[in-house]
């Protein structure tokens, strides 16, 4: 299959499966011309929804109880949802990009398809299904601001899933501490994959980049002003995690040095 069909199927996917669909081996002889995506078709019961405070996710304390816990995997697995979606509109945006670009697009696409399909299925063991709460737009909204495959990583790998250096391993440890060992060992894989993903970011960009810009000055160049730096992290800041993924401890010495202002 063409990644450019493959992307047009998920993005015009009125069913989980569509969204999910393994398209055996991949081709990309025709990427034809640039589209920008307005907005995804969703499966009946997963459009998006308005987010309110009141749709907050519970505190850490509160994950003790299983609904709770159900309740932050169904956030995280529409998270997943909209990174498949997003790495669909980006094959669509940029089919003059280095066909590398592409294929390392379409494997992380891969990728988060089946992060969905492991949300998935600790939900159902939880007594949920995937689309039972509310789904939000969040990562879409940026969409507008992804002209440029530098863009793209800018916010996709170095900030969203950055921040998930963070966020994964949190909400590990505290599956974990409430016995939830599943969802732990689940929130261990994405962290793994996060981190590659991290780097696949990193190092395109310091590809994509003009050579006489720093990496720090590339990326927050790339940021739309609505998308500040302190968002490609969580609390606790992991270090470490940023440096198995290879990003400088200059970078990580400008950032830590933005935090303070």
């Amino acid at each position: 299959m063409e990644l450019r069909e493959w992307a047009t199927r998920i993005l015009n996917g009125d069913t989980l499966a569509e969204k999910l669909l393994e398209p055996g081996t991949l081709t990309d002889n025709e990427p034809g011309s640039s589209v920008f995506w307005n907005e995804p078709v969703r499966p009946k019961g997963m459009h998006f929804q308005k987010h309110s405070r009141k749709d907050k996710l519970p505190s850490l304390h509160e994950l003790m109880d299983q609904d709770k816990r159900a309740v932050c995997l169904h956030r995280f697995a529409g998270h997943e949802l909209l990174a498949v979606e997003i790495m669909a509109y980006a094959l669509l945006a940029f089919p003059e990009a280095p066909k590398h670009f592409r294929r390392g697009v379409a494997n992380t696409l891969r990728e988060e398809q089946e992060h969905v399909r492991l949300y998935q299925r600790q939900l159902n063991a939880l007594g949920v299904e995937f689309g039972d709460l509310p789904l939000y737009k969040h990562f879409w909204a940026y969409t507008p601001y992804l002209r440029t495959p530098a863009q793209y990583v800018s916010v996709m790998s170095l900030t969203f899933e950055m921040a998930n250096l963070d966020y994964a391993p949190l909400y590990g440890s505290t599956f974990a501490k409430y016995g939830d060992l599943e969802s732990a060992k689940l929130m261990e894989q994405i962290l793994l994959d996060e981190i590659v993903h991290v780097s696949f970011g990193w190092n395109w960009l310091k590809k994509l980049k003009d050579p006489e810009t720093s990496q720090w000055d590339a990326w927050t160049n790339a940021l739309p002003e609505m998308l500040p730096p302190k968002r490609a992290m969580g609390t606790p800041f992991q270090e470490e995690n940023r440096l198995r993924a290879g990003v400088s401890p200059e970078w990580l010495e400008s950032f830590k040095n933005t935090l303070k202002k």
